[in-house]
């Protein structure tokens, strides 16, 4: 009996009526990103051009930075011999004053911290990929000055192949319009048609226009396409 009655309501969902909602989209990166230099100096180096491929962590351009290489490699000396003084007393602490033994202490644990200081100020001088992805603009050459205090975007970088419809339709149907629900689409100027689901509903509507916007995951589109199409809403 609980089947049967299962199977009725099913066929009764797959019955209700739909509502086919027109919407405008563009397309944008899945992730995107605005890269700067936080430190001051002159780029030493540019391992990449518009175009090319990157991985997360990859090196994209470096400042000359070889006085600060030699202070990381001054602040590890200092680490060495600080370490090597307090592992000696700590051997003899029992015999020791304890002032005595906790300058040595103070000074192993300073020795750390000025490493790890002079280790963030080197890696402020080279620039690397925050995630897989392609840089799309370029703006920088080697022998250019950049300066932390006046931060400029160099590099723009947005993922490879993930993309995302920005969807608008119009307001009066916000009640309708769920996450889930189908959007068949075209892009200006290509024939073919596409099928996606929204992902995302923003909270607010836009004012000016009296549109709310979704977002519909997609792959490979050129970024800045435009588009239209309509949203398959079960009548709820």
């Amino acid at each position: 009996m609980k089947k049967i009655v299962w199977s009725m309501f099913f066929c009764m969902m797959a019955l209700l009526p739909a509502q086919e909602i027109y919407a405008t989209f563009h397309v944008e990166a899945q992730k995107s990103a605005n890269l700067a230099f936080s430190s001051s100096g002159i780029v030493e180096s540019v391992a990449v051009e518009t175009g090319s491929a990157v991985k997360q962590g990859d090196i994209l351009s470096v400042l000359q930075n070889d006085d600060l290489k030699a202070m990381a490699e001054g602040a590890k000396v200092a680490l060495r011999y600080a370490q090597l003084d307090y592992e000696r007393q700590l051997k003899v602490k029992k015999i020791i004053d304890q002032s005595q033994f906790d300058q040595y202490a103070f000074k192993y644990e300073n020795a750390k911290v000025q490493l790890e200081y002079q280790k963030s100020l080197l890696d402020k001088t080279i620039l690397r990929a925050p995630f897989d992805g392609v840089i799309f603009e370029k703006s920088l050459e080697k022998g250019d000055v950049v300066s932390g205090a006046m931060i400029r975007t160099v590099l723009k970088i947005q993922s490879a192949h993930e993309r995302k419809l920005i969807v608008e339709f119009d307001q009066k149907y916000h009640a309708v319009v769920k996450a889930g629900d189908v959007f068949r689409y075209k892009l200006d100027g290509d024939e073919n048609a596409y099928e996606g689901k929204i992902s995302k509903i923003y909270p607010t509507a836009n004012a000016q226009n009296r549109k709310v916007t979704a977002e519909v995951e997609a792959k490979d589109f050129m970024v800045g396409l435009f588009g239209e199409g309509t949203i398959v809403a079960q009548d709820r």
